[in-house]
């Protein structure tokens, strides 16, 4: 069976959203799932403990509080990837699993990158993350193929529409360097060279793909799929969306070695709910 994967922001959720969204990632078809803007609050831990009771593998790095990040839920079996722990500034944005697969082992990213305004704190803010995680990917640099997936805040070179003036060099070139430096090439833009298609938007005239599929170019060689769950931006009938990002589906002609024994995490968070049971 191809290995299949998710990726999508949900927005550092309320309790109420997060139960809305683990019950359309529990739906959805894709072994891995790779949760982007979570946080340490009580919608996000609502998702890590669902998942957890239900047998899935979850990593979810420690978040300072404030801080954002990634989490990567698993039906797979798979091991803990060094990257995280080589990311030595705000490391929740960054985790990994390496997932072993008839072909080998596969690494599985995550990341978030930092948004920023026009203030010189929070442009500093991204460019030091975007160069510490360069280097924790070159650290971590082997032979092993990876997949890196997630919200990663910046535009490609040639986007449409252009967003001029909003983004800075530095931003285009994290882009570029996934390719020319990690050698990882945009999935969706292999797939569809002429494509416009966006993510997130601030109106429906002025879209913007910041979630992104980048992989070795072992893996671009087994790439069946990769295309964009805009349902997660759709409004529901009482107005509710499940994020404002769109997610980002994978599939990839490798087979995993090892899937684990799960159960609905829907209504593993049900019981999580219930209250102890008395004994009179």
């Amino acid at each position: 069976m191809p290995l299949s994967l998710l990726t999508v922001n949900v927005g550092a959720p309320s309790v109420d959203r997060a139960q809305r969204q683990l019950r359309w990632l529990a739906a959805r078809p894709e072994e891995v799932l790779v949760l982007t803007e979570t946080k340490a609050t009580a919608g996000s831990e609502l998702l890590a403990k669902a998942f957890s009771s239900a047998g899935y593998l979850v990593t979810f790095p420690e978040h300072s509080k404030g801080e954002l990040g990634v989490m990567i839920v698993s039906k797979l079996a798979a091991e803990v990837d060094p990257v995280g722990a080589a990311l030595d500034y705000l490391p929740a944005r960054a985790a990994g699993i390496v997932v072993d697969t008839e072909d080998g082992p596969l690494r599985v990213v995550g990341a978030y990158v930092p948004s920023r305004d026009a203030t010189l704190e929070k442009t500093e803010r991204k460019k030091t993350w975007i160069d510490r995680f360069h280097a924790a990917l070159d650290t971590t640099s082997s032979d092993t193929p990876v997949l890196l997936l997630g919200d990663l805040n910046v535009l490609e070179p040639g986007h449409q529409p252009a967003h001029r003036g909003q983004f800075a060099q530095f931003e285009y070139a994290f882009y570029e360097a996934l390719t020319e430096r990690h050698r990882l090439t945009d999935l969706f833009r292999n797939l569809h060279p002429d494509r416009v298609e966006h993510s997130w938007a601030r109106r429906p005239e002025l879209g913007y793909r910041y979630d992104h599929a980048h992989a070795s170019s072992a893996v671009v060689e087994r790439l069946l799929s990769c295309e964009y769950v805009h349902e997660t931006r759709e409004a529901a009938a009482d107005g509710s969306r499940l994020t404002d990002h769109s997610g980002l589906a994978v599939r990839v002609s490798l087979c995993a070695k090892r899937t684990l024994l799960t159960s609905d995490p829907a209504m593993a968070v049900d019981a999580l709910n219930e209250p102890e049971p008395t004994l009179f």
